[in-house]
């Protein structure tokens, strides 16, 4: 595993992040803070893009816990059918749709263990959530994340844990609520798993990777 960089790195190419996109966006479509919190559900082990073209005619129609209750499971699925663990997610929907009804008069709870305690929700999820609705600088490791973080020594560590720490120890104060985002946007576009583009990669001179292309 690579040494985690230094501050002066850290700040180095957070600041190029930022004066690349100073206000980076989550890519999951949601028109407000429970049809996010049901995207990122959704987007486990499946595409932000085949997330989106599914919600696209789902969320119009079924933007509060109570019509996701009334549309039902089985209208639902027919919704979602074509994300990978259709039934099981919809399951979960439904259920933390019938919870945010009787719990929280329909509204997404402000707290990670609140969020958690929903079914379907872990970690991650919550931190999306926290991040892009609420505002709070939290980091939501993924993939993409966990291996950026190990090739470059950005944010190292042996599970997504130690990423989600790493990065709330030693990325700068005031890169953390956009630290996910520009994490997430460059593993996914730039420090790609087969074969990463570091020919145009702007944080090369910083980066830690050994084997690194042209």
């Amino acid at each position: 595993m690579v040494k985690q960089l230094d501050y002066h790195a850290m700040h180095a190419i957070f600041s190029r992040f930022q004066d690349a996109a100073p206000e980076p966006k989550g890519e999951l479509e949601h028109l407000n803070a429970f049809t996010l919190l049901v995207a990122v559900a959704l987007s486990a082990q499946a595409t932000d893009v085949g997330v989106n073209k599914a919600t696209r005619a789902l969320f119009p129609i079924a933007d509060t816990p109570e019509k996701m209750l009334a549309l039902g499971e089985e209208g639902l699925i027919a919704h979602i059918k074509t994300i990978g663990l259709f039934r099981n997610k919809a399951k979960n929907v439904i259920k933390l749709s019938q919870i945010l009804h009787d719990h929280y008069g329909g509204q997404v709870p402000s707290s990670r263990a609140a969020l958690q305690s929903l079914p379907g929700v872990g970690r991650k999820t919550a931190n999306v959530v926290l991040n892009m609705w609420f505002g709070q600088p939290s980091q939501a490791v993924d993939t993409h994340i966990f291996r950026l973080g190990n090739r470059s020594g950005i944010c190292p560590g042996r599970d997504v844990d130690q990423v989600e720490r790493a990065i709330e120890d030693n990325v700068p104060a005031e890169f953390q609520l956009h630290a996910h985002h520009w994490l997430i946007l460059h593993g996914r576009y730039i420090c790609i798993a087969r074969k990463p583009k570091c020919g145009i990669c702007p944080i090369r001179d910083w980066c830690l990777f050994e084997d690194k292309t042209e």
